[in-house]
């Protein structure tokens, strides 16, 4: 067999001692029968040659061919073509090897982890100009490999995903955070970091911070990254001064309230304690084929007000002002969100109604003053228990314990007990009420029918206050008569038999 190793260096536009011994090798080849190899891109000059007839055309790219820009980052997995110009025996189809590397014709193993489709195409070049003059090479991407992506943060399932890319290009952050579950209610959305591979070997990662509420709020598409493979997102925790009003509530970014959350309601409210809520189901129009509108359910987040409606309401001692939610971040810190329900109640400030997620605990304090208005008011949210138990005993039409509205003054539960009868003390009633540090609050306090709510005498009832009714002066002295004439009247009763 004839060595060829002669002809690696080999260049046609070289001198004319390598042009002869160019020459000499194909005579032998031709003698010979062997087909000689391109050994170059560039035709000598005034030659006019045309590559044969019988050399195949570039196999072009299939229509489904994935979008990439030229950014993307090539690793194991991925099918490329190879384009060398001139040189079609060397073109074709390669996939990329689990080191990273390509397996090329006459170049052997080419390293193009890590790297752009214009940085491999330069390393494929600065390879084949061992062999060729001025090689030309063009690299594509015909399929990619699955998107491995990471997020972390505040989303409902942290993890790793994978993904393929679609014809559009790259899964986008929003996709990503929606394949995440959705954002917890702790997330903020305006300072959102992806981590991104440099190009190169070993390269490290650059920082991308995105303010997605600008794409929520202005439609900004730019906010809205595409991402590539090996990309990192981290969604850090609000500060507790922006938590309580989040921007993507509603938004396809939120996470799903399907499932119910364990949650701690503290304070005044009337069954404290550890409590599972769920979101209530509210009505949505959806555009249906026909082109009649379909109603669906959609479920609303739990929120502050629905956890209490869970613990039983408030009691009338509760400082709906500065009602607390501490809440806990995958990051281990700790919010703390004030929540004034008296705004929400008064002025219809919504965003006070809090969203609620896993773990949260809610504590509502114990008001130190509230004045008959602002009781009033709160007796009739939709947070406040419908009834309350007060007892009313004594000389009542209808004695014993008794549903009554909250805020309902005392002279009214007076009356839902039967009212005053004959017997009764009509003037004075015994109010009696257990104060939360365990003391008894007693007092002596008289009746009219026709005054409402006063603290001092007809004071507004809360949940197992008890009235008690005396009997008036003449059927305490008829009972006392009674006890002591009833020996004799059993006498007098013997002589009534010989009538």
């Amino acid at each position: 067999m004839i060595e060829l190793s002669a002809v690696r260096k080999v260049s046609l536009k070289g001198s004319t001692a390598k042009f002869s011994g160019s020459w000499m090798v194909a005579m032998v080849l031709g003698l010979t029968g062997v087909a000689a190899p391109a050994i170059a891109q560039t035709a000598p000059p005034g030659s006019g040659a045309l590559p044969p007839s019988n050399i195949p055309a570039p196999i072009s790219a299939p229509a489904s061919a994935p979008v990439v820009d030229q950014s993307y980052l090539l690793g194991a997995g991925d099918k490329i073509k190879l384009d060398v110009f001139g040189v079609p025996e060397y073109s074709g189809e390669y996939q990329v090897l689990a080191d990273g590397s390509l397996n090329l014709p006459l170049a052997g193993s080419v390293r193009v982890g890590g790297l752009t489709l214009r940085q491999a195409s330069s390393a494929i070049e600065s390879r084949y100009q061992e062999w060729l003059t001025r090689p030309v090479v063009t690299v594509s991407l015909m399929s990619s490999r699955p998107v491995q992506i990471a997020v972390s943060g505040e989303v409902t399932r942290p993890g790793a995903y994978a993904t393929s890319l679609a014809e559009a290009g790259a899964p986008t952050l929003t996709k990503m955070l929606q394949l995440a579950g959705g954002l917890t209610q702790s997330a903020d959305i305006q300072r959102v970091q992806i981590l991104r591979r440099l190009p190169g070997t070993n390269a490290g990662t650059t920082p991308i911070t995105v303010n997605l509420q600008a794409l929520l709020k202005s439609g900004d598409l730019s906010q809205d990254i595409q991402l590539r493979d090996g990309d990192s997102i981290l969604v850090p925790a609000a500060a507790a001064t922006t938590a309580m009003g989040n921007d993507f509530a509603g938004t396809t970014l939120e996470s799903s309230n399907n499932e119910p959350i364990d949650i701690i309601v503290a304070g005044e409210v009337n069954r404290p304690g550890p409590h599972s809520v769920v979101g209530e189901q509210v009505p949505v129009g959806d555009a249906a084929a026909n082109g009649q509108t379909a109603v669906a359910a959609k479920v609303k987040a739990p929120t502050v007000t629905r956890a209490i409606q869970i613990a039983g309401g408030i009691t009338e001692r509760a400082d709906i002002r500065d009602i607390e939610v501490k809440r806990t971040a995958r990051d281990g810190s700790e919010q703390s969100i004030k929540v004034n329900l008296m705004n929400l109640l008064k002025a219809g400030d919504a965003k006070q109604d809090v969203r609620l997620q896993q773990g949260d605990r809610i504590v509502i304090p114990t008001a130190v003053a509230l004045s008959p208005e602002d009781a009033a008011t709160v007796s009739r949210a939709s947070f406040s228990p419908d009834s309350i138990t007060v007892n009313v005993v004594g000389e009542v039409g209808k004695p014993g314990q008794i549903q009554v509205p909250p805020n309902t003054p005392m002279n009214q539960a007076i009356l839902a007990a039967g009212g005053f009868v004959t017997s009764s003390r009509k003037s004075r009633v015994e109010f009696l009420r257990l104060q939360p540090n365990g003391t008894v609050d007693r007092r002596q306090l008289a009746v009219d029918f026709k005054q409402g709510i006063n603290s001092a005498n007809n004071p507004a009832l809360r949940n197992n206050d008890t009235i008690v009714v005396g009997k008036n002066g003449l059927a305490t002295l008829g009972g006392v008569l009674g006890t002591v004439l009833n020996p004799l009247g059993s006498v007098f009763g013997i002589f009534n038999l010989f009538r």
